[in-house]
């Protein structure tokens, strides 16, 4: 039977010759598998054999991507999905590793293995990998490299040639598989005697990570420095480890990426942004400037294809204007920093009308905001509440929006009003003239038509006389837009247009009173 067929095992050969030869096998089951491990090492197929490889100082670094199983890492008691990316120097086995957010992409892999080349100080002459997806076409097809542009142009920029191990065959990159599984033992260890594995932030546990990659390098010390001296050197600048993107920022302050809805500071409305992506981040450009860095996303949910990251400090001064408009915001949940808030919307909503309730939230929102006291802001909401003393004005006021003005105090000396009574006697104020000074002098007036209006006397109020003339006297003049003519006759001197605007007053009439101002 193991000549027809080596691959059966002895668990099966035994419950065959039982169920063949009932009562002749009784509990014999480790006889069976002696038997048949002898028999396969005396007359079975020979197993594969592995030799033994001797690696030379600056030719190979080997890169791959491993997940650490059975560990739930999380930043902020959130759980954190991510890889690590591991490189290793063959000869010396000196070994970089980074936290990878978002799968084995290109843009993981350019920044890992750049980060790697600098940190060791130089690049070896071949890149090895496993037939990674962002590196290697793997759906084959005739006419078409098996490297993508983007690794291709990444080996030439840093004189890399690079290579792969042939698919299915894992022991063939075994100078990284094997080092994934001490890299993984160290770092389960160091959270056992850390005692949790909870991170404040994403940067702390990458801390974490490299304090126990140094202490493994502590043991390859002279290796890699003999590694170094054949090392190639590295060229002045790096190659782009993002992607580059352009989007609008909408009216609401918002861009899409990637399926993603992403707030902005406000200020940014209908500005078009280059946005770099990289594994973990979004980098804003307007004009050559950084304006915006963002977290970046990813929908792992296999139900869902949007989501959105909302961060209430991009649009907080115009929620402050429009406190309402929390209310019905279809961001309301996600305005809401964290759970401690959400609690506290749900009590505002309960101890005051929908309207106070906003207002209060926006203004403790932008208080978080502007002077970065999220943690404080809550601690004195919730104190207020307790106590039933939470007002807009004892929040403003407590942290020191609303100041208390003082008015200054104004000292008035009144005056003697005996020092008005002159004012009431006017031929006073002109006896009290210095005699040295001459009297005034009145201009003799000018020759004048007679007035059409009598002004009346000072001591009265004006009034207007009106006073006959002859209509006669204007039968005979002309008006037009250059002046009066002295006839009806057109004026050849002048060059008169004949009447517009006033018609020629002819015709007999009679004296009679022609009101005139």
């Amino acid at each position: 039977m193991l000549r027809r067929e080596p691959r059966l095992k002895p668990t099966t050969l035994f419950e065959y010759l039982q169920e063949r030869y009932p009562g002749q096998y009784p509990q014999v089951l480790r006889t069976v598998q002696r038997r048949v491990r002898t028999w396969k090492a005396l007359h079975g197929e020979a197993p594969e054999v592995m030799f033994e490889l001797r690696h030379e100082p600056g030719v190979m670094g080997i890169s791959d991507f491993t997940e650490l199983k059975g560990v739930e890492i999380t930043i902020s008691g959130k759980p954190f999905e991510h890889l690590l990316y591991h490189y290793r120097l063959a000869y010396s086995g000196w070994r970089y590793a980074q936290v990878i957010q978002g799968g084995e992409s290109f843009i993981a892999l350019s920044e890992g293995l750049q980060n790697a080349l600098f940190a060791s100080g130089g690049a070896p002459q071949e890149h090895r990998t496993d037939s990674l997806s962002a590196a290697y076409r793997n759906t084959g097809g005739k006419g078409h490299k098996p490297l993508t542009r983007l690794y291709d142009d990444l080996c030439h920029h840093y004189r890399l040639r690079p290579t792969r191990n042939n698919k299915g065959i894992a022991h063939e990159n075994g100078a990284i598989e094997s080092p994934h599984g001490h890299l993984k033992n160290r770092i389960t260890q160091a959270l056992y005697l850390r005692g949790s594995r909870d991170f404040a932030s994403v940067s702390d546990y990458q801390a974490f990570i490299n304090s126990i990659v140094a202490k493994l390098n502590q043991q390859h010390q002279a290796k890699f420095a003999e590694e170094q001296k054949h090392l190639q050197p590295l060229p002045p600048k790096r190659v782009a480890d993002y992607e580059v993107l352009t989007a609008r920022v909408s009216s609401r302050s918002t861009i899409d990426v990637r399926c993603i809805l992403y707030t902005v500071p406000s200020r940014l409305i209908g500005r078009q942004l280059e946005l770099h992506l990289y594994h973990d981040r979004i980098c804003g450009y307007l004009e050559r400037q950084v304006v915006v860095e963002l977290p970046r996303l990813r929908v792992t949910a296999k139900d869902k294809r949007r989501a959105r990251c909302i961060n209430y400090r991009h649009v907080i001064e115009g929620l402050r204007r429009k406190p309402r408009a929390f209310i019905y915001c279809t961001w309301q949940q996600d305005l809401l920093p964290n759970a401690p808030y959400r609690q506290l919307w749900q009590q505002l909503q309960a101890d005051f009308d929908i309207d106070s309730a906003a207002v209060l939230m926006v203004e403790a929102l932008y208080i978080a905001a502007t002077q970065d006291k999220e943690s404080a802001v809550a601690e004195y909401l919730v104190a207020q509440l307790a106590a039933g003393t939470l007002t807009l004005s004892t929040l403003q006021r407590h942290f020191q929006l609303l100041k208390e003005t003082t008015l200054p105090t104004v000292q008035v000396q009144q005056h003697d009003l005996k020092d008005y009574d002159q004012l009431l006697q006017p031929d006073a104020a002109i006896e009290s003239l210095p005699e040295s000074q001459p009297p005034p002098q009145t201009l003799a007036p000018l020759p004048h038509a007679p007035a059409l209006g009598d002004p009346g006397t000072s001591g009265h109020a004006r009034t207007l006389v009106l006073r006959s003339i002859l209509a006669g006297t204007f039968a005979n003049w002309r008006w037009t837009d250059a002046g009066v003519c002295a006839s009806n006759v057109p004026c050849k001197r002048l060059n008169c247009p004949p009447p517009k605007r006033f018609p020629t007053l002819t015709g007999n009439m009679s004296r009679s009173s022609i009101p005139l101002l």
